[in-house]
């Protein structure tokens, strides 16, 4: 994957929350790793002012719980870790994004066949 890849602003808002559960389903972890482990998975450089209000809206719900720990040679930092309802939601969030992948995917390859046919027959795209 491209850690360089640029992807539209609407489906990275619509994925952020359920690939921020997943990371942080791995343990504590604060918000520059966090940042890290999106962009290293391919999903391009998530900019702090839209990870940490994120990360605030998964506090406010009760998903997250946020501890100041002291830095190793610099400032402290804050972690974000799952509470036990944060884990339940992860499963949940994870469970029916795959719901939603698996039914987009499959009206985007119907699409992509039917254009794939329509070349292949020296036709128009459809």
């Amino acid at each position: 994957m491209n850690p360089e890849q640029e992807w539209p602003s609407e489906w990275l808002r619509g994925v952020l929350s359920v690939c921020t559960l997943r990371i942080l389903r791995d343990g504590p972890t604060y918000g520059y790793a966090i940042a890290t482990r999106l962009t290293e998975a391919g999903l391009g450089a998530v900019k702090g002012g839209t990870l940490y209000p994120l990360l605030g809206r998964l506090e406010q719900s009760g998903w997250v719980e946020v501890e100041w720990r002291p830095g190793e040679g610099g400032p402290g930092r804050k972690f974000y870790a799952l509470t036990p309802e944060g884990h339940a939601e992860a499963e949940r969030q994870a469970h029916r994004w795959a719901e939603f992948t698996d039914i987009t995917r499959a009206l985007t390859d119907q699409r992509v066949s039917l254009t794939n046919q329509a070349v292949s027959k020296g036709q128009q795209r459809p």
